[in-house]
């Protein structure tokens, strides 16, 4: 079969306002084991530039294919804009066959698929072993009934799913489709080449806003050997420098993650790794954090979430302020650089609590900072907590974490948003941490460091105009409940209970029969992501 696959344009500010650009590891994974079923597979990376719609359906056009595939790590807030490139192609191309998959489609199925008929098929859960077995079916025209892991129509229109799929035991048994790249185009960290990896799936950790957590449903992990030896081979062959890790939490097993940093050490190349971990992980490994230097980490992006040991509690973070200090003066210590990332908006904040933040997050002194707001998705148990509470962001292509969404009971919106790009200026400009800018004594540090001050500067600057002059919100919309329907918190392990057949003739909570479009008419609403931990959803 003829198989293209689409990453579309994402409006979120991270992939807009920076030069570089990150390949779509979630599409490559599929495209590798379609590529090894002999089937001809072709990638459309759509954040370039980004292109316009128009451009990306004449390329699928040109490409004449027999199936689309689409989907997009930051699914909740991509859904839009992939909905539009599915309506367009349909058009384009008479007898197309859509298929779609994501961590927002896995969970919002039935409506998806009841609110028209822009997508044929959706993959819920891992898609590797999925869309081999999709495929097989499709061109022996079988009935989709015997592939576990997908949702459709039945002939009498209705959404319907299959058993769930089993989780892929052997995370090497599936290899990623780098062929479908040129890796020249890519770049990370200052125009360095880069790439986007994954040595585990999962989090053992209960965090209940989390919108990846039951999506992979456990912590598992790839051979730590033959990972070492696919990033060594990734930059000897391709000169990749740059590694981001794409893990919720690759250090869950001290055991495993100091097999991979010892396996990579042993491979004698010299590569730059990024990405998120605990701070309790940092301080469990304090006695081989020189393995964590010496294999290349020159950044991890710590989720702090909050000062407030109450909201910590309340979200089931399980983390500590002593903690959290502790890990970014440890990985200060062996020449590292620390994020903390610090979630705003909860309900009952009030003005005296983001001052303690901001002299919080002072007291930790990280390298960096990323604030980002509280975002509820319908399938987490926070969903449920939330579920009252007003939607001031109708705009689901706003739903990326980087926009507020809910209204705050004390402290109204606009005066969120200056405490916010207060803090973020008071601590990333404060002397010790411009001296620290211009002192840092590694060099890769340096250039990493000015890179993040660069790309910040451009950042604040365009939220700040967003805000304030683009940005729409409204001030009595609807719960949250009547905005997405009920809540989806009894399927969050998506893989570990059989889908309930349904029928969605019948509207969300809280919504209308005639009310499954948004206000444009175009993008249905109850069905309009992380992340990508962090904002991938």
């Amino acid at each position: 079969m003829r198989i293209v696959l689409v990453n579309p344009p994402h409006p979120a500010i991270g992939s807009r306002i920076p030069d570089d650009h990150l390949p779509p590891l979630g599409l490559l994974s599929i495209g590798g084991p379609l590529i090894d079923a002999r089937h001809e597979v072709s990638l459309i990376d759509a954040e370039f530039g980004p292109m316009p719609l128009v451009d990306v359906v004449a390329e699928i056009a040109a490409y004449a294919p027999d199936l689309l595939l689409l989907g997009h790590s930051g699914s909740t807030s991509g859904h839009p804009v992939a909905h539009e490139i599915a309506k367009r192609a349909k058009q384009a191309i008479p007898g197309l066959v859509v298929v779609y998959g994501g961590v927002f489609p896995t969970y919002h199925w039935r409506d998806i698929l009841a609110a028209d008929t822009v997508f044929d098929i959706i993959v819920r859960g891992e898609g590797e072993e999925t869309v081999v077995e999709l495929v097989t079916a499709l061109e022996a025209d079988a009935p989709l009934d015997a592939t576990p892991g997908l949702a459709f129509r039945d002939p009498e229109g209705h959404p319907t799913a299959t058993a769930q799929r089993p989780l892929i035991p052997d995370l090497d048994a599936c290899r990623v489709g780098w062929e479908l790249i040129d890796h020249a185009r890519y770049s990370y960290w200052g125009g360095k080449r880069a790439v986007v990896v994954q040595f585990s799936r999962g989090c053992p950790h209960p965090c209940n806003y989390c919108g990846q957590r039951g999506f992979w449903t456990k912590w598992r992990h790839r051979n730590p050997e033959k990972f070492a030896a696919e990033i060594a081979r990734l930059h000897r062959q391709h000169g990749v420098e740059v590694f981001n890790f794409a893990d919720e939490n690759p250090t869950s097993s001290k055991r495993m993650w100091k097999r991979f940093l010892e396996a990579l050490i042993a491979e004698e190349v010299s590569v730059t790794l990024v990405g998120s971990t605990r701070a309790d992980d940092i301080v469990r490994d304090a006695d081989h954090l020189h393995l964590y230097k010496k294999a290349g980490v020159e950044r991890f992006l710590m989720g702090m979430e909050n000062t407030d040991a109450t909201v910590l509690a309340t979200i089931r973070k399980g983390g500590s302020t002593s903690t959290d200090r502790e890990a970014i003066l440890l990985m200060r210590k062996h020449g590292m650089l620390s994020m903390a990332t610090w979630v705003v908006g909860f309900e009952e904040e009030r003005d005296r609590d983001y001052w303690r933040q901001l002299r919080q997050l002072l007291i930790y002194d990280p390298d960096q900072i990323q604030s980002v707001y509280v975002t509820p998705h319908r399938w987490t148990p926070f969903f449920d907590l939330a579920r009252a509470r007003t939607v001031i962001q109708m705009d689901q292509s706003k739903w990326d974490y980087k926009h507020q969404v809910l209204a705050t009971r004390h402290v109204p919106p606009w005066r969120v948003f200056v405490w916010v790009k207060a803090i973020e200026f008071i601590v990333q400009s404060r002397p010790k941490a411009l001296l620290r800018l211009f002192t840092l004594p590694d060099a890769k540090l340096r250039h990493a460091q000015r890179w993040y001050y660069q790309m910040g500067r451009r950042v604040w600057f365009h939220e700040v105009y967003g805000f304030f002059f683009r940005d729409r919100r409204i001030k009595d919309g609807p719960t949250l409940g009547q905005f997405w329907g009920s809540s989806l918190s009894h399927e969050e392990e998506a893989l570990a209970r059989a889908p309930r057949p349904a029928r969605t003739d019948r509207p969300p909570i809280g919504q209308p029969a005639q009310n499954h479009r948004s206000p444009s008419g175009r993008v249905p609403l109850i069905a309009a992501r992380p992340p990508e931990a962090r904002p991938k959803s």
